[in-house]
C-alpha cells in the first residue's frame, strides 16, 4: 500500500470506536483528507514581476518629470539673467541676450 500524508499533517486521526468496528466487521476505513493545493495560476508568481516592472515604470517617469522640471528652472533662470546683464560685447560684436519688455 502506496501511504502519503498531506503536507502538515503528521498521522491522520481515526475515532477507536470507528477504529474497532471496521476491525471486526471487515469493513474498510475511509479517510477524507482536505488539501488546499490549487491547480490554477499561482498569483504571487505572477504578480510580483509585474509590481517591479509597475514600480520601475513609474520611477522613470518621475525622473523624466524631475528633469522637465529642472531644465525649466534653469531656462527661466537664464533668461532672467539674460534680461538684467543687458547687450554684451565682445571685440566690437555686441549681442543682446534677451529683448526688453516693453509695456
Amino acid at each position: 500500500m502506496n501511504h502519503r500524508d498531506p503536507p502538515g499533517i503528521i498521522a491522520p486521526h481515526v475515532p477507536a470506536d470507528d477504529w474497532r468496528r471496521a476491525q471486526a466487521t471487515g469493513a474498510p476505513v475511509v479517510i477524507v483528507v482536505q488539501t488546499t493545493d490549487s491547480n490554477g495560476i499561482p498569483w504571487r508568481r505572477v504578480l510580483i514581476p509585474f509590481a517591479i516592472a509597475g514600480a520601475a515604470a513609474l520611477g522613470t517617469w518621475g525622473l523624466v518629470v524631475a528633469l522637465c522640471a529642472l531644465f525649466d528652472a534653469a531656462a527661466h533662470a537664464v533668461t532672467i539673467i539674460a534680461g538684467a546683464t543687458g547687450p554684451i560685447g565682445i571685440g566690437g560684436i555686441t549681442l543682446k541676450l534677451a529683448r526688453a519688455k516693453t509695456h
